[in-house]
């Protein structure tokens, strides 16, 4: 029996023409690739799918509340009641589709820890000296062996899909992104790790989030934010190119090599996710559905959009019937991949079959799991994950405003 998913969809678009930062990337970090999104038979692991997109819904959530807490406003998408400078280059690891993670420094002496950058959240965390069995095999971070680390005098609780919590301390301290310094960074030292976060399934010490400060659990600015305002960057942009073959974070513009053509800008239409309109989202050349609202998630694997929109677009596909194997999940034929693409600002970005394709959905099946889920996470918008992304380079632009899209080299 399959559980429910949990993610989003909806409509709006607009390009906003920008030349995007072409600055060679200073430092890179080389990442790895790893998949337990499924079985070693190949087929799809849907208690994997369903515990990752339960915590995307989690944290959702949670971003909609913080989001209420620091505006004294509603976010639009949650439902009624829940509330001189340099550029570096992070090299990224992609684990299971699920996580890239590359090095930060944290404190002073300087000491290296591993962390899932997530577009989809804005704060800052490693286990602490006090977590529990939890934090086992994690890197810790201990803030009375920092001479740069202060206590703010607050603690921390975030909740995640599988019932269990992060929580702990809050601190200031030096943390290193890509050769970038900034001091006096609001972090998070865990004194219990939900279990998605164990070792055994989250090989990163901690998380990292790169999203606008208004669904921060902190109220406090995002480590990117605090590089700009300190002028340890170019330009106040980061960009993500996120391919199992090579992987990597630029922090303060782009990296040009990795992009063919130009750069495809939409405006952030609500400040806190990177949230934006998009044409549409098309199969075999045919357009399934008109404008929607989206979000640019680097820490979401799939592409979750709103059911009945996410039916609608199976049933467009033709020539094969959409089979629901599950609350929101769909097979096509593993022989007939379909061919996906997403318009964004009059621009037609291809998602590859690879990626489109989760793999069959059982051992000797020949129906292939579809990328593209349906679930109710909040009020009509999509989130492109992962299964988006990976086919494209993105650029997060916080000085403009706005999200670009750009064809890979």
């Amino acid at each position: 029996m399959l559980f429910p998913l949990a993610v989003v969809v909806a409509a709006l678009p607009f390009l906003v023409d920008a030349a995007p930062s072409t600055r060679a990337p200073s430092n890179k970090i080389p990442i790895q690739k790893r998949s337990t999104l499924n079985h070693a038979s190949g087929a799809v692991d849907f208690t994997a799918l369903n515990n990752h997109i339960a915590s995307v819904n989690a944290k959702y959530e949670r971003g909609f509340a913080n989001y209420e807490k620091n505006t004294g406003n509603a976010h639009p998408f949650a439902k009624a009641g829940d509330s001189k400078r340099a550029t570096g280059t992070d090299a990224l690891t992609d684990d299971n589709s699920e996580l890239w993670y590359g090095k930060i420094s944290v404190g002073t002496p300087a000491v290296n820890y591993t962390v899932d950058f997530d577009t989809g959240s804005s704060d800052l965390f490693l286990p602490g000296p006090d977590c529990d069995s939890t934090c086992s095999g994690h890197t810790v971070y201990d803030p009375s062996k920092s001479s740069s680390s202060s206590d703010v005098g607050q603690t921390f609780s975030l909740s995640y899909g599988d019932g269990s919590t992060v929580s702990g301390e809050q601190y200031t301290d030096t943390v290193v992104l890509a050769g970038l310094t900034a001091t006096k960074q609001t972090l998070g030292a865990a004194k219990q790790y939900s279990e998605g976060f164990e070792s055994s399934q989250f090989p990163a010490d901690g998380l990292l989030g790169m999203a606008y400060q208004a669904i921060s659990s902190y109220g406090a600015s995002p480590v990117f934010n605090t590089l700009v305002s300190e002028g340890q960057t170019d330009a106040g942009v980061f960009g993500f190119k996120l391919t199992s073959s090579s992987a990597e974070l630029t922090v303060g513009g782009t990296d040009s090599s990795a992009v063919s053509g130009d750069f495809t800008y939409t405006p952030v239409t609500q400040q806190g996710y990177w949230q934006f309109s998009a044409d549409g989202i098309s199969s075999g050349g045919q357009q399934a559905l008109s404008s929607f609202a989206a979000i640019a998630d680097t820490g979401t694997t799939l592409i979750v959009g709103v059911p009945d929109d996410v039916a609608r677009f199976y049933e467009s596909i033709g020539g094969f019937p959409a089979i629901e194997v599950g609350e929101g999940y769909y097979t096509v034929p593993c022989n007939s991949i379909p061919n996906v693409s997403v318009t964004i600002g009059g621009t037609e970005f291809v998602i590859s079959a690879d990626t489109f394709n989760l793999g069959p959905e059982s051992d000797g099946s020949s129906e292939c799991v579809g990328g593209i889920v349906g679930e109710d996470v909040g009020v009509n918008f999509w989130i492109l994950g992962d299964v988006f992304l990976s086919n494209t380079y993105t650029a997060f632009d916080f000085d403009k405003n706005q999200v670009g899209f750009a064809k890979l080299a």
